[in-house]
């Protein structure tokens, strides 16, 4: 059975051995949105207090939820086997944040 196009895409865009390893990336960022997405009403509930929904609990959590889910994507990378991938991932993402940072001053 061919490899469909799109992960043969994804394989040459993230330079990863087989097709495979495209399905267990996929895999990762899935199981890492789920976490978040389970997390977010008690993370929520503890910014917010009592309160429905704020404006500060809010910003507050899209603060902590930035850093809290590279750090599970790093655990779910290395469960599934693909750390060194996902630190790379990493690495570049935060390598295009500080870019901007310094591109404003």
């Amino acid at each position: 059975m061919p490899t469909p196009l799109w992960i043969q895409r994804l394989k040459n865009k993230w330079n990863l051995k087989s097709p495979f390893q495209v399905v267990i990336v996929l895999i990762v960022f899935a199981c890492t949105g789920f976490t978040v997405l389970f997390i977010k009403e008690p993370i929520m509930k503890w910014l917010s207090g009592n309160e429905e929904s704020s404006t500060v609990g809010t910003v507050l959590y899209y603060i902590f939820i930035l850093p809290l889910y590279n750090v599970l994507l790093l655990a779910y990378g290395f469960i599934f086997g693909q750390f060194d991938f996902f630190w790379q991932f990493e690495r570049r993402f935060f390598n295009r944040i500080t870019n901007k940072f310094k591109n404003k001053q």
